[in-house]
């Protein structure tokens, strides 16, 4: 299992290049499907950052995130059901 700082260090590199998108491959299993969900209040430039694996389920969550310029963002103001749409249910790494 890839260790909170690696997934640090490819959350990062997912960041820099938003936003476009990325093919950086998961520091868990190697596949190419590292997906980044941003939830805040609208406006604000900051927010949550859910990051996980499509293939393994292993991602982090990190919280007071920016959230760079272009990239989308859910609405805190929006219902969970809303925010947490394609959002799965994935194995935090702590």
């Amino acid at each position: 299992m890839a260790t909170f700082d690696e997934w640090l260090d490819a959350y990062d590199i997912v960041y820099r290049t938003l936003p476009a998108s990325s093919d950086l491959q998961c520091p868990n299993c190697s596949n190419r499907t590292l997906r980044l969900v941003f939830t805040g209040p609208p406006g604000s430039g900051y927010g949550y950052a859910s990051f996980w694996c499509d293939s393994c389920m292993e991602g982090i969550h990190l919280s007071r995130a920016p959230i760079p310029e272009g990239a989308a963002a859910r609405s805190l103001d929006a219902s969970a059901e809303e925010r947490s749409r394609g959002v799965p249910n994935y194995r935090l790494v702590t």
